[in-house]
């Protein structure tokens, strides 16, 4: 809306409307019509005449609101613009309904490139040691502070209460109440349990035991769709194993991460959560900007890589992530695990994503790049 009214766009040709506002709750899709009506009735003179920008945010809380904005793109002389914390957002359906007149886009928390463009940084280019040393230390500042743009800069304290506010509006408005949870408790903790084990695996058996454990009545199914929701609402996000077998991937443990690696810093207990699971964390959220399509792999030795990333236009991609390899023990399984996957599944190309460690290992099915937290980012953006 800002770069609309700086290119000279009237105001008055900009509607905008936000369905969580308390004041549209309970509208239904029949009387979304309302909303047009009302503002043709304010600026008639603007009908079929001047373009009128609609930004509607979380419209996907009025069910069946596809047709009416289909309707509004065919009939009127808008252009819309919709969005919404929900992967319902993207559905099929909707692509659908819009017939190839609608584009979609993910919105994830601050990469790091974009914190540095945020921080004014030049990243591009050639690093010079300055350069180098400056990205480095925004590097740090990016790993307490994580992506989310309100909290840039403030003091530690009110960033994690401001992180702690953002989990608990995620669960409450995502989930509690877009789908009616009677018994909220047991998201919180089962969302709560998540959050301390970012980077662990689980089962739906383990995670119905735990609440059980607990005293919450949640059957497997609830459960399941709990873990669905979160997806959905992209708290947090599900990794299964690499398998072709769909069945058997689906049969297997599955993994979990977080949005932001430094909302898992003020929400966990502190207790569980080590600085290796987020460092692995902040890696996913990486490689999930660039594809939905992220796995764990298992070699044929029962080794573990921590993501195969499957993308269709190029060759996919294996990361392992380790803190540290000083110690020779973590340095042998970390290579060993990588090398039998790329011999596997024939990739010539791994990467070790390490906190501060670079080199380059041959092994016998090509090359293993040891890269530093910082400039695997960089390079996955580029």
């Amino acid at each position: 809306m800002k770069r609309l009214l700086d290119s000279g766009v009237s105001r008055q040709n900009i509607l905008y409307l936000n369905f969580f506002d308390d004041r549209l709750r309970g509208l239904l899709k029949d009387n979304l019509g309302v909303i047009l009506e009302a503002y043709f009735s304010l600026y008639p003179k603007k009908k079929n005449v001047e373009t009128v920008y609609c930004f509607f945010d979380e419209i996907q809380v009025v069910t069946g609101w596809e047709p009416f904005v289909d309707r509004l793109m065919r009939t009127e002389k808008c252009e819309v613009n919709i969005t919404g914390s929900s992967a319902q957002m993207l559905s099929r359906e909707i692509a659908t309904q819009m017939r190839g007149r609608a584009l979609s886009w993910e919105i994830f928390p601050f990469s790091f490139r974009e914190f540095l463009d945020y921080k004014k940084i030049d990243c591009d280019g050639p690093l010079s040691t300055k350069k180098r040393l400056t990205i480095q230390n925004a590097f740090e500042e990016y790993w307490d502070t994580g992506g989310f743009p309100e909290v840039a800069g403030l003091d530690r304290m009110l960033r994690i209460k401001i992180q702690q506010e953002y989990f608990n509006a995620m669960l409450f408005r995502d989930l509690v109440e877009r789908h009616n949870i009677p018994h909220p408790r047991a998201v919180t903790d089962l969302a709560h349990w998540l959050v301390d084990h970012v980077g662990s695996l689980y089962s739906i058996n383990k995670l119905t035991g735990y609440l059980q454990s607990l005293g919450h009545k949640a059957p497997k199914a609830a459960v399941s769709d709990y873990l669905e929701w979160f997806e959905d609402a992209y708290v947090m996000f599900t990794v299964r194993v690499f398998d072709a077998s769909l069945a058997r991937a689906n049969a297997n443990p599955k993994k979990i991460y977080c949005v932001d690696h430094a909302l898992v810093t003020s929400v966990s207990s502190g207790i569980l959560v080590n600085s290796g699971h987020l460092l692995e964390n902040l890696v996913f959220t990486a490689l999930r900007r660039v594809t939905p399509n992220i796995c764990y792999y298992k070699t044929k030795a029962g080794h573990e890589v921590d993501f195969i990333a499957v993308q269709q236009a190029s060759p996919h991609m294996l990361v392992q992530v380790c803190e540290s390899m000083a110690d020779q023990q973590t340095r042998k399984r970390e290579i060993t695990a990588l090398a039998e996957a790329m011999t596997e599944l024939k990739l010539s190309k791994g990467i070790i994503v390490t906190r501060n460690e670079e080199e380059q290992i041959q092994v016998d099915a090509g090359i293993i790049d040891v890269l530093p937290a910082w400039r695997f980012l960089l390079n996955m953006e580029l």
